[in-house]
């Protein structure tokens, strides 16, 4: 399988060089950060838009994307500062909007805090809560040792060529036999949960598909995942360290999934609080994957807050 090149570039932060991709002019600068498992791709119907109003940037966690494996274990605050020596490195200047999906809105809060100065905005895109991490109950503890197990599964598939066979299938659309070849390796441990981790497949441009079975053929994409959910418990006592006092007047939204249930509609409201001027929005016909099922609800709420922050600099 032929190699596919990185659309941006990749910046030494030291030791490390993490990819980082930059479209359009303009201030304040919006920094994209993806999912627990996800790559700059989750950006690819968002980013364009975006780049007609300001500068963008979206970028690969280390391990993640085009990015190369960095140190562990892989935390959030470690997270946090290499992203803050990219975007210096890389000469991204600030102010920075930073919109977090996901996993991305544990490095949104803490960057927001450490680098307030720089920051001019916040948009969590269906964001995990620290509060369900940081002491899990047993079905969030379940969650944690299946998603470490499972990612041994991967680095060892990945080691012997199975892993490059199950994520060209799924390049191909070959979801079905993708999804058999995985059971096996698994020993039938994976469930339809686990296998969210597929579904924006689905949902990208054909286009870029390759890319995906590219990343998932390697070893250190498995241990940099399988790092970030071991660590979730004390990256979310970051996160929750980080949000204490809240962000003042700082322009910020969050948006839900369609249906989050009574108890994530409380959270999310909680997050809108934190500012002042806080917003909390629900995309109306989205799931988890909000940038890719309704781009165009993560896309104004970003203008919003782009206009919020110009409109006081």
């Amino acid at each position: 399988m032929p190699r596919v090149p990185a659309p941006g570039k990749l910046v030494d932060i030291g030791g490390l060089r993490l990819h980082v991709y930059c479209s359009g002019e303009g201030s304040p600068t919006i920094v994209l950060d993806a999912a627990l498992g996800a790559s700059s791709l989750s950006w690819s119907l968002v980013q364009p838009e975006l780049a007609k109003v300001s500068r963008v940037c979206s970028y690969d966690r280390a391990g993640f994307g085009w990015s190369e494996p960095g140190p562990m274990p892989r935390t959030a605050d470690r997270i946090t500062e290499e992203l803050r020596a990219l975007l210096a490195r890389a000469a991204v200047p600030p102010p920075f909007v930073f919109v977090g999906h996901s996993f991305g809105g544990f490095i949104g809060l803490i960057f927001a805090r450490r680098f307030r100065a720089e920051t001019a905005g916040l948009v969590l895109v269906d964001p995990a809560h620290a509060e369900d991490w940081v002491t899990p109950a047993p079905k969030e503890r379940v969650q944690i040792d299946r998603g470490v197990r499972l990612c041994r599964y991967g680095a060892l598939t990945a080691r012997i060529g199975l892993a490059r066979i199950v994520a060209t299938l799924v390049g191909f659309g070959q979801i079905r036999t993708a999804r058999l070849l995985v059971r096996i390796a698994s020993r039938r441990g994976l469930s339809r949960q686990d296998e969210a981790i597929l579904a924006p497949v689905r949902k990208l441009p054909r286009e870029l598909r390759p890319s995906l079975a590219q990343f998932w053929s390697q070893p250190h994409f498995f241990e940099a995942l399988g790092s970030q959910i071991a660590s979730v418990c004390v990256s979310a006592g970051q996160v929750l360290e980080a949000t204490a006092g809240g962000y003042g007047d700082l322009p910020l939204i969050t948006i839900s999934s369609t249906d989050p249930g009574a108890y994530r509609l409380r959270q999310q409201d909680a997050l809108a609080t934190l500012s002042t001027w806080g917003r909390h929005i629900v995309a109306s016909q989205s799931g988890h994957w909000i940038p890719l099922d309704q781009p165009e609800v993560v896309i104004d709420a970003i203008k919003d807050v782009v206009a919020a922050a110009r409109a006081v600099s």
